[in-house]
């Protein structure tokens, strides 16, 4: 079985629901305060260990008592954290979240998120991985590492999974360096300009994206399931109906699920109606790394 090797964000999420969004220099009550471990990249991470994917993090956090409870929590999910670096100047990346009536305010600090530099994660990939092996990474770094790292990944011979998210867009000479990119359908309007719908829309989208060098591209739905390419041919997977309790981390889940499945050399559509499964469990249960489910749930 090859490793899955994640590169990307370790947030802490904390999370206050309130009865309503307070004023300019007011104070209001909340209630149902969670700290939850949390970021992109963790969530990934966890959800291929959490399947039994062989997994290593490469990321960077404080010397703080976050930055402490995020490693901690990872390595009980054995996820191997060898490689996290612990900045002894920086923060741990922080989300803000206030809850309000399904609308979440959210202000993000990503602190040491955004200090790793493309010369580290080259070193440490340089020294770890072996050809074959899926390199998974976000948008939650700083972006040109992320890109870099990308292009890198690939000349050692690894399997490139991209997850661009937050949105941003990824410049042109990038997609070649891009095995697999998944997307959920505003990211995909973000980099093509469509807003992918019905399936002609999707196949649009998914056309131009790989005419930019992407070899194979899935754009998630959300309650519609997913679409994606086998070279020419596209396939769909439906979502399962299931009752939704919390959305967080069900897209992280579907990704992790998804790269630990290609580690094990299972065919794309096998891999994408795991992933849907477990993303289904996920949105089930309140959090996110820790209603993220174990293969045997699946």
């Amino acid at each position: 079985m090859k490793q899955v090797i994640v590169f990307g964000s370790l947030n802490m999420d904390l999370t206050i629901r309130c009865e309503r969004m307070p004023q300019q220099g007011e104070t209001v009550e909340g209630n149902n305060f969670l700290s939850n471990p949390g970021g992109k990249g963790g969530n990934q991470a966890v959800a291929a260990a959490k399947f039994g994917a062989p997994t290593k993090m490469i990321a960077c956090v404080g010397e703080d008592v976050f930055g402490k409870k995020l490693l901690e929590v990872l390595q009980g999910y054995r996820v191997d954290c060898g490689e996290v670096r612990v900045s002894e100047t920086g923060q741990t990346g922080v989300a803000i979240i206030t809850c309000h009536e399904g609308d979440n305010r959210i202000i993000l600090s990503p602190g040491t998120n955004h200090e790793l530099r493309a010369a580290d994660v080259k070193e440490v990939l340089g020294r770890i991985v072996s050809p074959g092996d899926i390199f998974v990474t976000q948008y939650e770094c700083e972006q040109n590492t992320v890109l870099a790292s990308l292009e890198y990944a690939r000349e050692l011979g690894m399997y490139t999974i991209f997850n661009p998210a937050p949105a941003k867009i990824i410049p042109e000479k990038y997609y070649p360096f891009i095995d697999l990119l998944v997307v959920n359908q505003t990211e995909a309007k973000y980099q093509t300009g469509i807003f992918p719908q019905e399936e002609e829309s999707c196949k649009k989208a998914i056309e131009s994206m790989r005419r930019l060098g992407a070899k194979q591209v899935i754009i998630t739905l959300g309650s519609r399931g997913s679409i994606f390419n086998v070279g020419e041919t596209l396939y769909s997977v439906p979502a399962e109906r299931v009752e939704v309790v919390d959305t967080t981390a069900a897209g992280d889940t579907f990704i992790g699920v998804l790269s630990a499945c290609l580690a094990e050399e299972k065919e794309i559509e096998e891999s994408v109606r795991y992933a849907t499964k477990a993303a289904a469990l996920t949105i089930m249960r309140y959090g996110a790394q820790q209603a993220i489910p174990y293969r045997e749930e699946v």
